[in-house]
């Protein structure tokens, strides 16, 4: 269970810190399609990581 574990922490992380990523996309601009096309990946990939990082137990109040 401790790989699980371990996925789940690291899901909650980078979902936590991922938009942090989005700051330079935006500072470049989204005028074109590969661009535009890293942005969408960067949100699939922040959606998917949150839904992994769901049940971190850091994340639950107390």
């Amino acid at each position: 269970m401790y790989l699980g574990e371990t996925v789940t922490t690291v899901g909650f992380w980078v979902g936590t810190l991922l938009p942090f990523v989005y700051l330079p996309v935006f500072l470049t601009g989204l005028n074109s399609t590969t661009r535009l096309g890293i942005f969408f990946a960067l949100v699939a990939f922040n959606v998917l990581a949150l839904v992994v990082g769901h049940d971190y137990p850091g994340s639950q109040p107390q």
